[in-house]
This record gives structure tokens, C-alpha cells and sequence, in this order.
């Protein structure tokens, strides 16, 4: 592959970037605590360099307290924050490597609760996802305000950032000024197109008057709020231009707001699926323009460069701190690609935790998981070639140990082989693709279809075996169970079904073959569950898109019931608030009712013979199929080894 535009250079002011990519702009759930101060800086400072992206762009740091967005934000008013700042741009300079702030406020998206201070907005008007009603800013409010913005920018630039980037999209304050959803102010401040665009003209105005004229000044727009009553598409291309005329030196196009009911960054989203507005407000001014959103590929990145001026790679450095390293070495298959799946990035976000990555919890875990060859190798088996197996497998053999993988079936990939399945997870390809690259890469030794022995295990004179053997369904005690189909039948495309259908358990497994049912043409679909809600253990950030999909699509639900016996007709129950009998009809009945934890016996002598053993993944703790702790449990084993038990 010839990289035409990805990197090429692009000026910004006196700051050249040697790349077309920016890390764009991700909360880490670090920011603010002293315990993940080292963790914070380690983070940044592995994805800079020669190559990583051209500029790197912070989580939201706070221009006020009352704009912090909960726990965990940085602020540009607090002098100890300062310090942890400068470390911070000292340290990705010492990598040869570009950052800039992000000036944040997040306005009615503020928790009070958190902050200690009331939310403000420009009027008191509540966010659907949140419980409080802002404070209307006054006019001294609103000046004192742009002070704010004014002296993040100086003391950004003063701790040693290369730029700012003024966050005025997804929903934030700076939006709420711009959108006549949220702002129906009558004074000049709002009303008109003019008036509700002034925030955001002297925002920028006064941060580049604090920065000078050398100094370059990302604007952070929304290119599509995707709520109603909001900003129209004309509005938001005379706001780029008039963002243009007032020195901004690119725009950032940011697409939806927190609240917007449709979804935009899971994995049920095309690739750069939102790329359109970003394109019409490139044709609409004459400086850089950034585009954003599902650009998880070094290819598609290339392709989208000869339209635009940049792509905003945010979670993709999640996932993989040398992908552009390993594009520009022509090694595409070793790259990382962030499936979008949200569970271990946004999700631990929006509960307060520190991010991480499901295919790479190494993320955020830098500062203690260095990659340097072991004092001490040793010979590892592992067994079991899921996601757990691959990941143990995986991280010894680039520690240096040596490694040998058994997997009973014909193909190493485990649950996910199954998940791939369905349409929207069809980026798990690229998880089986990038661990078959990496484990043969990294010379380990794979067998499939072979379920080694204990003898056979002792033959290697293992220093340590792990059991990654997964899970088998768990069959509930139904009478007439022998009617119904196990979901692994379903997805592998051995089960034939029926035009309407019963699916015994409505979690995450229960919805996923839902939908590879839909994309089969069948609509006609009951999830069933004792008790609970539909989805549960989902996560947050993918659940309401999945399940509003599937009601979309017809999909119903019931539950309080319990199940009295299946038939080949359909299925008896019980309803539990009633007490009543009832007979759903079916043609076909699904068993997604949970798993087992599998681990053969003959395994279990082993540790008596002075080997160490570790269980991880779904052998360890069944449930739910859980392969952010699965991948996780096959890292920690191999980068702390001395919690083997993995607790």
C-alpha cells in the first residue's frame, strides 16, 4: 500500500504535524486523581512519537468549576491540575510527540451533585438524560465566562500544549448556545442565527486573543446534532464560515449529542457512517476540516484524505497505540481495530471508571504493564483458543515465554466465532484476524482440533497451564427440552427455524440472536426471561441502540413467568403475577438461557504436580459471555504473574 495523503504534513500557525490523523478528544476516567496521574501521562505519552498521530487532543479539561462533566475532570483553574498538565506536555514532548487541550464546559450536561456547584446553560431548560434543571446564565455570567475561556487558552499554552481545541459540539454548552433547542434566550445572546452563534464567535475571540496570533485554535463543531428543533444544516454551514472569518485554523466536526436517540459510535454504525457533513462543510470554507466518527482503519482513512484534511482517530488508539506506526511499516494485519464495542471505553466512562479497551486492556495500564522480554522465560500451555486462550497466549509469547495453544475445534476464535456472526458484530472479524497475525507472528505453536490429555500436557514440562476451555450453553430444566435449540446451533447455521419464534433467555446472547434472525428475514420473535429486564448486561452506551433496534423490528418481550414444558408446538408457561397458563406457539424455540463453566476433570490433578494453573474467562466465571474480563484475565496472568488466580 502507497500512502498518498496520510502522511503528508499539514501546518496549523507555527505548529507542523507530520500526519493527517488526530488522536481525537476521549474522557480516560484518569484525569484528576492523583492514583492515575503516572497512568494518565503513560497513556499519552505511548500513543506520541514519530509514529503516532500528528496531534493528540485531551479529554475535556474545565475552564469553570460548575463546567466540569462529574468525577474525574481536570481543570484549568486548579494549580494542582496544572502541574499534573505540565508533566504531561513534558513528557509527550520528551517522545517527540504533539497534544493539545481541550477547552471544555458541559453546561446543562454538569452534574451539581459532583461539582458542588449549580449547572449552568443559557436557559433553564433539563436535559432528557439528566435530573436537574440548569441555572439561565446572567449577562455577568456569560462575560465572566468568556474570561474563563480567555485564561484556559493562556494557561494551556503556558504548561507547554501545542494547541487548544475549543469543544463546541456533542451537546455541550457552547452547542446549547448555538442550538434553538436549548436556547430561548431574548436577549443577544439568543433568538436569531446571530445572536445564538455569539457565544461561540467570542469564546474564540477571546481564547485567540489570550493565545496570540502564533498559536493554532481547533473549533470543535457539531456537524449534525441528531435531536429535534436543533440547529438546521444551512445554520451549520454559516456558522463554519463565520467561524473561518473569525481566525479559527480547522474545524473538528463532531456528529450528535449526548441525548440523540439515534446512535452514531457503536459498532451498528457503518464505518464513517456520518462522514457527509463533514464533506459539505469542507466545500464551504477554505480552511482544514477534520472528519470524525467510526474511522477505525488506516485505508479508509487514506481514502477519506483526498476529500478532507484530516480524520479524528480517537478509540482506535484505544485499541492500538502503534497503529499508524504499523500502517506506515505496511503491517495492516497486526493492527488492533477497535470494534466500536463501547464496553470497556465509554461504558466504564459514564460509571466513573478509568478506561481501558476490550481487545486491548493494556490501555490505561501502561505505567505497570511495560512490554520488556521476562527475566525468566518460561513454558506456558494454554488451553482453550477463545478470546481468553488467544489473549494468554498472546501476551506470553510477547513477553518471550514459550508458547503452545490447544483448541478442541477446528478454528481458534472460541465464542467469537459465533458472535461474528451477526450483522452488527461483523468488526469482530478483524479481533480473530488480528490474533491469528499476532499469535503465529510471535511464534506460538497452535493446534486445533485436538484436546490434549494430562500426559500430554506434562510431556511440554509446562511451568504453567492455563484453562481458557470457555463455557458450554446451560440447558434449564424444562420438561420436553429435547424440543428446543441450543443458540450455538442457530448461529452456526445448523439449526433450521421456523417463521416464528421463542427465544428462552432475553440477555445479551437472547438479543444477538434476535438480530441474526432479522438479517435472516424473521420478524416474528418472542425473548423470554423468569425475571429481569430485556438486554440485561448489556452496556450502557449499546444497550438502548440495540434493543430500540429490535423493537423496531418487531421483536417483543415477556417476563415474570416460569416455564412449565415445550412442546413441538410451542412453549407452556406461567405467568408469575397471575398465576395463569398460558401456550405460546412456535415454530421453533431457542435456548439462550445462559453457560456453564467447562473444564474437563481431567485437568484438575494437575496443580498437584507442582504446576501452576490459571483459570480464566468463562472457565473461571460463567454468566453472561463476558469478553472484556475474558481478554483482561488472559493479559493479567501473563503481565502480573504473580496474581495467577486472577482475582
Amino acid at each position: 500500500m502507497k500512502w498518498e495523503k496520510l502522511f503528508e504534513p499539514i501546518q496549523l500557525r507555527r505548529l507542523t504535524l507530520p500526519n493527517r490523523v488526530m488522536m481525537g478528544s476521549m474522557h480516560l476516567g484518569m484525569e484528576g486523581s492523583k492514583d492515575q496521574e503516572d497512568a494518565l501521562i503513560s497513556f499519552y505519552t505511548e500513543r506520541s512519537g514519530d509514529n503516532g498521530p500528528g496531534l493528540i487532543v485531551t479529554g475535556g479539561i474545565s475552564v469553570s468549576p460548575e463546567g466540569d462533566g462529574g468525577h474525574h475532570f481536570l481543570g484549568f483553574y486548579r494549580e494542582d491540575d496544572l502541574r499534573v498538565m505540565k508533566r504531561l506536555t513534558d513528557s509527550v514532548h520528551e517522545a517527540n510527540g504533539r497534544i493539545a487541550a481541550q477547552l471544555f464546559h458541559a453546561g446543562r450536561y454538569a452534574y451539581s451533585q459532583m461539582n458542588g456547584v449549580p449547572s449552568v446553560a443559557p436557559s433553564p431548560i433539563k436535559s432528557p438524560i439528566h435530573r436537574e434543571v440548569p441555572e439561565e446564565l446572567t449577562e455577568i455570567d456569560i462575560l465572566n465566562l468568556l474570561e474563563s475561556y480567555a485564561e484556559a487558552g493562556r494557561k494551556a499554552k503556558a504548561v507547554g500544549f501545542d494547541a487548544v481545541e475549543i469543544m463546541g459540539s456533542e451537546g455541550y454548552l457552547i452547542n446549547q448556545f448555538l442550538s434553538p433547542r436549548t436556547n430561548k434566550r431574548s436577549d443577544k445572546w439568543g433568538g436569531n442565527f446571530d445572536n445564538r452563534t455569539r457565544f461561540a464567535i467570542e469564546v474564540l475571540k477571546s481564547v485567540r486573543n489570550a493565545v496570540g496570533d502564533d498559536y493554532p485554535i481547533i473549533f470543535r463543531m457539531s456537524g449534525l446534532d441528531l435531536v429535534p428543533d436543533s440547529s438546521t444544516p444551512e445554520e451549520t454551514i454559516q456558522l463554519a464560515k463565520k467561524l473561518e472569518e473569525h481566525e479559527a485554523d480547522i474545524l473538528n466536526i463532531g456528529i450528535g449529542w449526548h441525548e440523540s436517540t439515534v446512535p452514531t459510535i457503536s459498532m451498528m454504525v457503518p464505518r464513517a457512517g456520518f462522514i457527509e457533513p463533514a464533506l459539505k462543510i469542507k466545500e464551504s470554507v477554505n480552511i482544514p476540516v477534520i472528519g470524525s466518527n467510526r474511522i477505525n482503519d488506516p485505508l479508509l482513512a487514506e481514502e477519506l484524505l483526498y476529500k478532507l484534511d484530516m480524520v479524528s482517530m480517537a478509540r482506535p488508539f484505544l485499541a492500538d497505540a502503534n497503529l499508524l506506526a504499523k500502517a506506515k511499516g505496511q503491517a495492516l494485519d497486526q493492527i488492533n481495530t477497535c470494534i466500536a464495542c463501547n464496553q470497556a471505553c465509554l461504558d466504564h466512562a459514564f460509571e466513573g471508571k478509568a478506561v481501558s479497551c476490550l481487545v486491548n486492556p493494556r490501555a490505561g495500564r501502561e505505567h505497570k504493564w511495560t512490554i520488556k522480554k521476562a527475566d525468566k522465560t518460561k513454558t506456558v500451555v494454554v488451553i482453550g483458543g477463545g478470546v481468553a486462550g488467544m489473549e494468554a497466549a498472546r501476551s506470553h509469547a510477547e513477553l518471550g515465554h514459550t508458547v503452545t495453544l490447544y483448541e478442541a475445534n477446528e478454528a481458534i476464535g472460541g465464542q467469537f466465532n459465533l458472535a461474528r456472526k451477526i450483522p452488527i458484530k461483523k468488526e469482530f472479524d478483524e479481533t480473530i484476524r488480528y490474533y491469528k497475525t499476532e499469535l503465529n507472528r510471535l511464534g506460538v505453536q497452535i493446534n486445533v482440533n485436538h484436546k490434549p490429555n494430562a500426559d500430554e500436557l506434562l510431556a511440554h514440562s509446562p511451568d504453567l497451564v492455563v484453562l481458557a476451555t470457555g463455557v458450554v450453553p446451560r440447558l434449564p430444566v424444562i420438561p420436553g427440552i429435547k424440543h428446543a435449540i441450543p443458540y450455538p446451533e442457530i448461529l452456526s447455521g445448523n439449526g433450521e427455524v421456523g417463521k416464528k419464534v421463542i427465544i428462552i433467555g432475553a440477555g445479551g446472547i437472547g438479543c444477538d440472536v434476535s438480530h441474526f434472525l432479522i438479517e435472516k428475514g424473521i420478524h416474528d420473535i418472542l425473548l423470554l426471561r423468569r425475571n429481569g429486564k430485556m438486554g440485561e448486561g448489556l452496556g450502557k452506551t449499546t444497550k438502548w441502540a440495540m434493543l430500540q433496534d429490535l423493537k423496531q423490528n418487531g421483536v417483543t418481550f415477556r417476563t415474570n413467568l416460569s416455564y412449565e414444558e415445550i412442546t413441538p408446538e410451542g412453549l407452556k408457561i406461567t405467568n408469575s403475577e397471575t398465576g395463569k397458563q398460558e401456550f405460546l406457539e412456535a415454530d421453533t424455540i431457542i435456548l439462550a438461557a445462559g453457560q456453564e463453566s467447562n473444564i474437563p476433570e481431567e485437568y484438575e490433578d494437575l496443580s498437584q504436580k507442582g504446576i501452576d494453573i490459571a483459570v480464566i474467562g468463562g472457565a473461571r466465571l460463567a454468566g453472561e459471555l463476558d469478553a472484556k474480563r475474558a481478554i483482561y484475565e488472559g493479559a493479567k496472568i501473563a503481565f502480573e504473574p504473580e496474581t495467577i488466580s486472577v482475582q
